[in-house]
């Protein structure tokens, strides 16, 4: 979901007003993914990367996702949506911390569409503790070398579900920046020239119709 700060000063107000207004967009893509039928919608709500940010635009971010977790929560329960937090959660604060954890579990009875939020998620980063988790079963004697393949490496990853069928992109930049690295290894990718405030149906739509005229091969033929 990129392009909230171009956005606020392409229309002159402040890059928070452009981060609020970001907020309204995902609303409107949730609704609309369920209304169409996906199964799980991922948002790359905040990188590690995002984390060197000013001191102040990131205090900010984290009570617009704590205010938006309160607000949001019931609506989602009601449209029977479940919820799952990726990320390195530890450098949140116990009250957001807490709020997450209790949203998860609010929503963990629902059986429609899976919303996934990465927060202070890297690709890297999920490589890494992955990895971490794979020596610690390892030196423990639970695996031997031979055992360690792509299934246990997944198992180990953040994400339940390992591979990505359309990865979309706004504000006209062409890169992953670090965004479910392993996760996009065959995924399609489109990318919106539209900055993320400014995305609603009819550019996801847009987005799916043209994933819907790839021809995936997953590199099994030519």
């Amino acid at each position: 979901m990129d392009g909230n700060g171009r956005w606020a000063e392409s229309h002159g107000v402040p890059k928070f007003e452009g981060h609020r207004q970001g907020v309204k967009a995902v609303r409107t893509v949730v609704r609309h993914c369920v209304e169409i039928g996906i199964e799980t919608l991922t948002l790359f709500a905040f990188s590690t990367e995002n984390n060197k940010r000013t001191e102040e635009e990131v205090g900010w971010l984290f009570k617009l996702f704590l205010a938006t977790l309160k607000l949001e929560l019931n609506k989602l329960n009601k449209a029977n949506i479940q919820l799952e937090i990726v990320g390195d959660l530890t450098i949140f604060n116990s009250k957001l911390q807490t709020a997450i954890r209790n949203g998860v579990e609010l929503l963990s009875g629902n059986s429609g569409m899976k919303l996934v939020v990465a927060a202070n998620y890297g690709g890297r980063w999920d490589l890494v503790q992955a990895t971490r988790k794979i020596a610690e079963i390892y030196s423990h004697g639970e695996i031997d070398l031979d055992e360690i393949d792509e299934n246990l490496v997944e198992s180990c990853l953040s994400f339940e579900h390992n591979s990505v069928d359309l990865l979309i992109r706004t504000s006209g930049e062409q890169r992953i920046s670090n965004f479910m690295l392993w996760h996009l290894a065959y995924s399609e990718m489109y990318f919106s020239n539209t900055l993320w405030p400014d995305f609603d149906e009819t550019e996801l739509d847009l987005a799916i119709e043209n994933y819907q005229m790839r021809d995936r091969r997953f590199g099994i033929r030519s």
